[in-house]
């Protein structure tokens, strides 16, 4: 009963938002990723300040991975009304700034020409993890919300590369598809994160791309937090709660030889991490 009430409050809010799309703000930065590395927790601190704006209904709109034939103003009708943003302004002093959280924006090969496009001048920020812990993180996500029936994480890295074969030409050549194996298979490609961010440069503008390490996002929040509003050109306004969200428990540990494996085969990408992030990764250190 509760669920089917939900959709429907979320349905009418829909309907409401693409008739009010017009009169509704665009965001100003984006959280594109990477999936299983404290987007959610980073998402939902920066919620809490009084000059960021949420989408209306949940962190994630998914409008330039897998949304985008539906348009800019379905897009829009996510945002609150330009109404609501001006009030702000005058009360603070200072324009308000619209955000989501879409993980899957980094991965995806024609999400960032996309925002490019739409957003221009938007800002996006980026959350990087231990690539190993992440993949063995989102296999255990994927498990449990039901896209992944393969329960050894070993045999399901071992899958990737057949899985994923094709998935990216697949995408490109027909945009509005959506490839399964792309979206929730793809464990260790999603932590070649140099290799997603290299489209950012040309696209987006380096000064305007923000990559944070999760390992000190969760270890020092509030430093983590008081640069996200430098680089967003935001006033410190109030103290947020921080929090992580959606962890996944794993029903066995990662056996030590595969550990030592991958982090090997990660070697050269986290490297070139280095030149985003300004430091050497933490779990390299």
């Amino acid at each position: 009963m509760r669920a089917r009430m939900k959709r429907s409050v979320h349905a009418l809010s829909r309907t409401a938002g693409r008739l009010t799309s017009g009169s509704r703000v665009l965001p100003s930065f984006l959280i594109a990723g990477a999936q299983r590395s404290g987007t959610t927790s980073l998402y939902r601190a920066l919620a809490q300040h009084p000059l960021i704006l949420k989408p209306v209904l949940h962190k994630g709109v998914h409008y330039f991975d897998v949304a985008y034939d539906r348009g800019l103003p379905w897009y829009r009708a996510h945002f609150p009304l330009q109404a609501t943003a001006s009030r702000l302004a005058r009360r603070y002093g200072c324009r308000p700034q619209a955000f989501e959280s879409s993980p899957y924006y980094l991965f995806h090969p024609l999400a960032c020409p996309r925002i490019a496009w739409d957003l221009p001048g938007v800002k996006v920020i980026v959350l990087v993890r231990d690539p190993v812990e992440r993949a063995f993180s989102a296999h255990a996500h994927e498990l449990a919300r039901g896209f992944e029936n393969e329960t050894s994480f070993a045999r399901a890295v071992e899958l990737e590369e057949s899985r994923l074969a094709g998935a990216v030409e697949g995408l490109c050549a027909s945009p509005y598809s959506v490839n399964h194996a792309h979206r929730h298979h793809a464990y260790l490609a999603r932590g070649r994160y140099a290799e997603q961010l290299a489209p950012l440069e040309p696209l987006i503008g380096r000064d305007r791309v923000l990559v944070l390490d999760s390992g000190r996002f969760f270890t020092e929040p509030e430093t983590v937090y008081d640069r996200v509003l430098e680089f967003l050109g935001l006033p410190h306004i109030g103290d947020p709660v921080f929090e992580r969200h959606n962890p996944r428990p794993r029903p066995t540990p990662m056996p030590e030889p595969l550990r030592r494996e991958l982090t090997d085969r990660f070697e050269e990408s986290d490297a070139l991490l280095t030149s985003w992030l300004g430091t050497e990764p933490t779990w390299r250190r």
